[in-house]
């Protein structure tokens, strides 16, 4: 009889508990990568680390998905939806057009996609001011420079990479005058983000022209510009994820854009509660971009350079200096 009516309590607790918490004990997020893997030193790596520290925080398993090509994004995107996923996390401008139509055939399934803006009750779309970022890695490129001759290759030639290019000009001649820019771009395709050997002979290039310092904007393709800035004595900036420690003491910084805090906000507000759809922009006031600062590239930033640096992006915030963009720069990797 004892036992019977412990169970009872017991059954009766659970019929009485929150539907919030049995809910956050069944909540499923998935997080969708870009090709590349999701150890690519970069960005595919940053929304791991976000999703890493969700699950920390929380006590709850993600699962994900590495696709070899984008004709695997909507199947993908599809199979988590029938499984009742309560968020997918895709990062990439290749999955525009995939959740735009899984969306509108799943709407009670919610969806955050980031480097694109979706117009969808279920969809959350968040992007960065890259051009604020790497207006800063452009001033310690300008100010690092001893040839006067500082470098930018991009991954795929697109707006957002553009946006990259136009900031990290603008901060590079807001220190200095006289520089001398080099551009190129690894191709027009999405295999332009997975080509280091190109990238690297792009950046050979560059530093036999006199070139000493190249920003690589490139996912993946960009490790090739930092190994060749060892393989010729020179420097290289890294992108999204801090690469500082790829090839220490050959990579001046890198320009950080926070796709781990994205990754993470998201499965935080959508196990919350409080995930709201709508386009969410990350800039230097949000922590969305920054440049990195560590024990690899230390010897190599001087505390007056930091001091310049700095005070820039007091002024960004303020709106006092106003960072050029390009047209359509929600567009891209």
């Amino acid at each position: 009889m004892k036992f019977s009516f412990f169970r009872m309590l017991a059954f009766a607790a659970l019929v009485i508990l929150p539907a919030s918490f049995a809910s956050a004990q069944n909540f499923r997020p998935v997080l969708l990568y870009d090709i590349g893997g999701k150890f690519d030193k970069s960005f595919n790596e940053a929304a791991f680390r976000g999703a890493e520290q969700f699950a920390r925080e929380t006590g709850i398993e993600f699962r994900d998905f590495e696709p070899n090509s984008e004709t695997q994004y909507e199947q993908a995107l599809k199979r988590f939806a029938r499984r009742r996923a309560d968020l997918i996390v895709a990062v990439g401008v290749g999955y525009s057009v995939a959740v735009r139509n899984v969306a509108e055939q799943f709407p009670n399934v919610k969806f955050t996609v980031i480097d694109a803006v979706i117009d969808l009750p279920n969809v959350q779309s968040v992007t960065f001011k890259e051009n604020e970022g790497s207006f800063l890695v452009g001033m310690i490129a300008g100010l690092a420079s001893e040839s006067g001759k500082i470098g930018f290759i991009g991954g795929m030639d697109i707006p957002l990479i553009r946006r990259f290019q136009v900031g990290y000009e603008q901060g590079a001649n807001y220190v200095r005058g006289d520089l001398e820019f080099i551009e190129n771009y690894v191709g027009t395709t999405p295999s332009a983000w997975n080509d280091p050997i190109k990238a690297a002979e792009m950046a050979k290039s560059q530093y036999a022209r006199g070139v000493d310092i190249i920003f690589s904007a490139a996912g993946p393709s960009g490790l090739g510009v930092i190994n060749a800035a060892k393989d010729n004595g020179a420097l290289a900036i890294g992108v999204d994820s801090n690469q500082n420690h790829v090839q220490p003491g050959f990579v001046l910084t890198s320009m950080l854009k926070r796709v781990d805090l994205a990754v993470q906000q998201a499965m935080l507000s959508a196990h919350g509660g409080t995930w709201a759809p709508g386009h969410q922009v990350l800039g230097l006031p949000e922590g969305g971009v920054d440049y990195a600062m560590d024990e690899h590239n230390a010897a190599l930033i001087s505390e007056e350079m930091r001091t310049q640096i700095e005070a820039a992006r007091a002024k960004i915030v303020s709106g006092e200096i106003v960072v050029a963009d390009v047209d359509g720069g929600n567009d891209g990797h």
